[in-house]
């Protein structure tokens, strides 16, 4: 009968004892008696016929044959790692994929990418969240956020997947009804609907000849989101101003019309994929980010 020699895990043996500087030290390395650690030690150089280590009681001794045999159990072993980590990077990627992505973003943008990435890659099970409160993904909530602006410090990594303008719009028929603004000033005639949450200037921003300048409108309704705001707009309420990835669609179709873009400052906001980085950080999180990435170049 043959017996098999794991001799990787013959070199992973030694090589703990090298570095512990003791047996009974890469023992405990190992989660391995000392007896048992000394015999696959023995079971070395009775095969090579040499002594790998010249034991005391208070001192661990490598010879000659023992630092030509760690040399090359090292770099074997870093072989095998990196062969195994080639092997499972090519593997098709599987697995739970949580995604988190802000209500109206995910429902306009990233839900309809959705089917050719699961096309891409069957083996991955995407589990989407879509929400306008902020998940945290370096306390395990989800593998991959969708994130608008600034980012905070933090020891997460961030891909810049696309930006987001913003863009007035109006529906035909209130356009029909109320008259085509010629410049920003003729907006003080006009029903603007606009969000009810603080920030930092009310006012809408505008650029005239080089000069940037905010202009406060009024209305008679405001909601949190843009995606309300983009249906009174539709249904001839009023204009308002929103995401561009709010109404992209509906100016291609006629739905919306885009209004004073002479004027539009450009202000706009990077959109990132943020996630877990790191050697180690799952093959289903990269290839969805860089899918992502792929697929929403040139938007914004």
């Amino acid at each position: 009968m043959v017996r098999r020699v794991d001799r990787a895990g013959e070199m992973e043996a030694f090589d703990a004892v090298v570095r512990a500087g003791s047996l009974s030290a890469g023992a405990r390395a190992l989660a391995l008696t000392p007896s048992a650690l000394s015999r696959i030690i023995s079971r070395i150089e009775s095969r090579l016929g040499v002594r790998l280590l010249v034991r005391t009681t208070r001192t661990l001794t490598v010879t000659p044959e023992g630092e030509a045999y760690l040399l090359a159990a090292r770099r074997i072993l870093a072989d095998l790692t990196e062969s195994e980590a080639a092997i499972a990077y090519q593997a098709a990627p599987r697995g739970r994929l949580r995604v988190s992505a802000s209500l109206a973003y995910g429902r306009i943008t990233i839900v309809p990418l959705l089917a050719d990435f699961v096309a891409r890659y069957p083996e991955i099970l995407v589990d989407l969240s879509l929400s306008d409160e902020l998940t945290d993904v370096l306390g395990g909530q989800a593998d991959v956020a969708i994130r608008f602006g600034p980012l905070a410090d933090s020891p997460l990594t961030a891909r810049r997947i696309g930006s987001n303008g913003r863009t007035i719009v109006a529906a035909p028929a209130y356009l029909a009804r109320a008259g085509m603004p010629q410049v920003p000033e003729d907006l003080h005639d006009h029903n603007c609907l606009n969000f009810n949450f603080r920030r930092v200037d009310p006012g809408w921003p505008f650029v005239r000849d080089g000069a940037a300048f905010a202009l406060d409108v009024g209305g008679n309704i405001a909601a949190n989101n843009g995606e309300t705001l983009v249906q009174l707009a539709q249904a001839g309420v009023g204009i308002t101003r929103v995401g561009s990835f709010h109404v992209a669609d509906d100016a291609a179709a006629g739905r919306l019309v885009a209004l004073l873009d002479a004027f539009n400052p450009g202000d706009t906001e990077d959109i990132h994929a943020i996630f877990v980085g790191g050697a180690n950080t799952p093959r289903r999180v990269r290839v969805f980010v860089d899918f992502l990435a792929e697929r929403l170049a040139g938007r914004g």
